[in-house]
Formats: C-alpha cells, sequence, structure tokens
C-alpha cells in the first residue's frame, strides 16, 4: 500500500543542548527548496523528537518509523522520500510524550514552481460567470468566473482514453470529456487576456463509491444544494483532493498555456453558510475552520507547486457579524469572527498566501436598491457588509494581523449582482444598481475584480433574475437582453458616463462625482 494511504510518519530525535526555552517552542518555520526541507526549531532543555505528520493527521504519538538523533536546531531533510513529497507534511517538536508548540507546515514555498509566468494583468475590474464564451468576449470582460465539480472529473473506473496523473506512487485518472470541455472554455476567454477564476466545487453524485471518497466524512444528505466540504479527512479523499489540484495546476499554468491559463482558484463556495453550500453536517465555528483551512492550505501547496503566482481564495458571503439567519450556528457563521479564526488557525501552522473571494449582495436578494441597506452600516458591528459600506472590508483586510508579508491580501467579487422583476421598471432598477456598484468598485483601491453573477436569468435560483439576459421559458437558454446588457458593456470604456447616466435619479443624485465627494455610498 502506498505510503500516503498509510499516513506513513518519520520520526527524528534532535538532542538539543541550549538551556534556555523562548517563549515560542517546537518548531517555528519550515521552508521548502527544490530538494530539501529546511526545518527551524526553538531552543529547548533536553532532547526532543520532531515527528512528520501527513495533512490529515493530528496524532503524533502513533505510527513512527524511525529514529535519527541530530544535535541541530536547524535540520534539512531531503524533500522526497521516493516518491513521496514532503512539500505537504507538517512537521512537530515533542518532548517526553507531549507537543512543544503546533504542527508546523511549508511557509516560504519560493522557486520551486515548475511553471513561473506572472500574474496576468488587465486594466479593468469588469467581470462575468460567464455561460457563453462567445457573447461575454463580446461584452468585453477582463475577468472570467467557471465553476468546476471534482465529482465530474474525476475517474474511478478509467476508460482507456481518459486523462492520468502520477503523484506519491499512484497513478488517478480524470475524465477527458469534462477536462477537455473546460480547457476549450478556459482557452478561448484567456487566450482573449481574460483572467480566469476556477470555482472549486463539491457535489454529490450519482456515484456512491466516488461519494465516499470526494464527499466530506460528516455530509448530511439533507443539506439543501447537494453540495460538499471538500473531503481531506480520510487518506483517500485527501490524496484525490491533492492529485486534484495538483493536475489543474500544472495544466492551467503549463509554458505557453496550451489549455488556457487559470489565474485564480476558489475553494468552496460562500463557506460561511456552509450548510447551503460546502456542507459538513452540523458542526463548530472552531471544527469547520480547522477542516477547511486545512484544506485550503493544502490546495494552496498544491498551486504553488506548479505555479508561481496563481492565487488561492477562500469564499465567503455578505454576513458580517450575523450569521445567515435561516440557520443556526451549527449551519452558518459570522463572517467577521470566521476570517479572524481562519488566519489566526493558519498562521499557527505557518502562514501562506490565501486571499479573499468575497460576494456582496444586496440585504435583501430581492431589492436591487442596496443604497438603502439597513444592515449595512459604516460601524465595526455591522451585520452585513454590502456595496454600501463595502470599503469596510478592504480596510479591515489592512490590519496588520491579516497584512501577509506587509502587505493586504487580493480581494476579488466573485459572485453578486441584482434581482430585476420582470417588469421595465424592475430591469431599469437593475441597471441603475449596477451602474453605482460598478462606479464604487472602479475607483476603489484593495479590491481587484467585481464579476457579475449572472449571464442569463435562470430558473434554479428561488425566483431571482440576475442575468443580463432574460431565460427562455423554464430553460437557462437565452431569450432576450435587458437593460443591463448595454449598461455591462459600456462600464469600462470612454463611454460609460453617458451610457450610466440614467441611473442618477433612480439613485437619488445629481452626478457620479457626488458620490466620490461624498468618499463612500451614499446613505
Amino acid at each position: 500500500m502506498p505510503v500516503l494511504v498509510r499516513f506513513y510518519f518519520v520520526l527524528i530525535s534532535i538532542v538539543l543542548t541550549v538551556s534556555q526555552v523562548s517563549a515560542e517552542s517546537g518548531v517555528t518555520k519550515v521552508n521548502v527548496t527544490a530538494h530539501k526541507i529546511e526545518i527551524s526549531i526553538a531552543p529547548i532543555s533536553g532532547p526532543c523528537d520532531l515527528v512528520e505528520l501527513s495533512q490529515g493527521e493530528t496524532n503524533f504519538i502513533g505510527g513512527r518509523t524511525s529514529l535519527i538523533r541530530l544535535d541541530k536546531r536547524k535540520i534539512s531533510l531531503d524533500r522526497f522520500a521516493g516518491t513521496r513529497d514532503r512539500l505537504y507534511s507538517g512537521f512537530l517538536a515533542i518532548q517526553n510524550e507531549r507537543p512543544l508548540g503546533t504542527i508546523h507546515y511549508a511557509e516560504e514555498i519560493k522557486n520551486i514552481s515548475r511553471h513561473s509566468d506572472p500574474y496576468p494583468q488587465v486594466k479593468s475590474k469588469k467581470g462575468l460567470q460567464v455561460q457563453m464564451v462567445d457573447d461575454a468576449l463580446t461584452l468585453g470582460v477582463k475577468h472570467a468566473a467557471i465553476n468546476f465539480d471534482f465529482g465530474r472529473m474525476v475517474s474511478l473506473k478509467p476508460a482507456t482514453n481518459d486523462l492520468s496523473w502520477p503523484m506519491d506512487g499512484r497513478t488517478f485518472h480524470f475524465q477527458r470529456s469534462y477536462v477537455e470541455h473546460t480547457d476549450a472554455r478556459i482557452k478561448r476567454l484567456s487566450d482573449a487576456g481574460v483572467v480566469i477564476t476556477l470555482i472549486l466545487l463539491n457535489y454529490e453524485n450519482a456515484d456512491e463509491q466516488q461519494n465516499k471518497i470526494l464527499l466530506h466524512p460528516n455530509y448530511d444528505k439533507a443539506c439543501p444544494q447537494n453540495l460538499s466540504a471538500f473531503n481531506t479527512t480520510t487518506p483517500e479523499g485527501l490524496a484525490w483532493f491533492k492529485a486534484c489540484m495538483e493536475f489543474l495546476a500544472d495544466r492551467y499554468s503549463e509554458s505557453g498555456f496550451p489549455h488556457g491559463r487559470v489565474a485564480n482558484y476558489i475553494v468552496g463556495n460562500e463557506v460561511n453558510s456552509h450548510w447551503w453550500w460546502a456542507n459538513m453536517g452540523h458542526v463548530t465555528r472552531e471544527e469547520f475552520v480547522n477542516d477547511y483551512a486545512r484544506t485550503v492550505r493544502v490546495c494552496n501547496t498544491a498551486v504553488r507547486k506548479f505555479s508561481s503566482s496563481a492565487r488561492v481564495f477562500i469564499s465567503l458571503e455578505h454576513h458580517w457579524n450575523i450569521h445567515f439567519p435561516s440557520g443556526d450556528d451549527t449551519q452558518a457563521f459570522a463572517g467577521h469572527p470566521f476570517i479572524d479564526r481562519f488566519n489566526e488557525v493558519v498562521k499557527a501552522g505557518g502562514d501562506f498566501d490565501w486571499n479573499l473571494a468575497f460576494h456582496p449582495y444586496p440585504e435583501n436578494l430581492f431589492n436591487a436598491r442596496f443604497w438603502e441597506d439597513k444592515t449595512a452600516t459604516f460601524s465595526a458591528d455591522t451585520p452585513r457588509i454590502t456595496f454600501k459600506n463595502l470599503e469596510l472590508l478592504t480596510q479591515y483586510f489592512k490590519r496588520a494581523p491579516l497584512l501577509y508579508h506587509g502587505k493586504p491580501r487580493h480581494i476579488i467579487l466573485s459572485e453578486q449582482g441584482f434581482h430585476s422583476d420582470g417588469t421595465p421598471v424592475g430591469e431599469e432598477l437593475q441597471a441603475a444598481a449596477y451602474c453605482y456598484a460598478f462606479y464604487k468598485v472602479d475607483r476603489m483601491e484593495g479590491i481587484d475584480s467585481f464579476i457579475l453573477h449572472r449571464h442569463v436569468d435562470h430558473p434554479a435560483e428561488g425566483g431571482l433574475n440576475l442575468g443580463l439576459w432574460r431565460r427562455n421559458g423554464d430553460s437557462a437558454e437565452p431569450l432576450s437582453k435587458k437593460p443591463l446588457y448595454e449598461v455591462f458593456r459600456s462600464a469600462d470604456t470612454p463611454q460609460w458616463k453617458q451610457s450610466f447616466k440614467f441611473a442618477l435619479p433612480i439613485i437619488g443624485i445629481a452626478s457620479w462625482e457626488e458620490l466620490a465627494q461624498h468618499g463612500r455610498s451614499k446613505k
């Protein structure tokens, strides 16, 4: 059985002669080079042991296999143990069978990526969750988000022409048709200079064997959207998640981009309302954060192994100091404490460059007038962050505890839109709301993109009509364009001001400069 599946542990006994114990104990940093793992350990009185653990393992006592006596506080290990890459490993110091500090993972992952193209640069924040590639290019989108379902990718019973990926002495297989269908969409868009964001999802499917591997062990079939948290808890689930991410990260950053390029990976969807969008049963915030942080770390490690510039994002919806009111505190969490705890857990195990994909929908998804939101205030205890008070989010991410190497993390708005009620007045209001939101975001530092949801009205969105296009009957196929279509097309062109002019009286302002002078949304 492969080393990864057996959760192979390496135990290195380190004799430390330094008598003074520092305030920081145990492993303090793990650096990775092309061939070595460099592990730093704080001064400790007496001998201690160093245990290597898999990402999914926290039992530091069992499974030890070998002892190597060292007398150094900085240990260098071969990065590869046979075919297994220690890049993913965690390291923990123990003394007298008790842990010293926390499990520490790779923190500095530099100059090891297989592909080193710089992050793509575009001049506009205008984006769309793309349904029709040709139309998106006609609209001049600069950012595109595409959903990607792991369940449709994985092939447990591979056909002869399925794609494969070697990792840790195993071969993993993927559905060629699904991957190549995704290739075609990504390549056309990225070849046109569009920055691609892949939204990583994990749907329940008809194959129970596959579900057992991919779905989180605590997944509850009673959840409404059939969306599970990723399974990085079991050895087999972790192996498949790593293999999927390595395959995607390599494929979509390969030199010359023969399959297209992905710049951003979002791990799950609106995870602070996990019961609906990333289900792992009824859990506390602490339990969910610990699990999600592990998954995001594995994703980031896989991405960084193959791309020096692609970015990994966590996904949150707009509830900031309250949780989604339809759930209890085992189903949904407020975004503000969620981010703080996520950041603490990550830093305890070795900080890495995670980023935020945020969804600042209006407080009432059926009312596009976000500037009237009552629960989006400009105080620190605001219940929600919507477009009205979005500057609170960027200000919050400038706080020292959330910085990465002294700089704010990247924020994208990866899913949000405005409802139209099917009447001419409702559609005009939808277009006006977009004008206001785009004007604000376009001039706001700290937001990289504004990706509108959605391209075409969809019948399975609880009555919401968020699209640029009206749908054809009960299908999700386009029928006719709404006023929003032309507004969106012109948003980042020299014609924007003329195109947006109709929105001023709807919002209740005389000019766009009035908003700029206020420095924040109109109250």
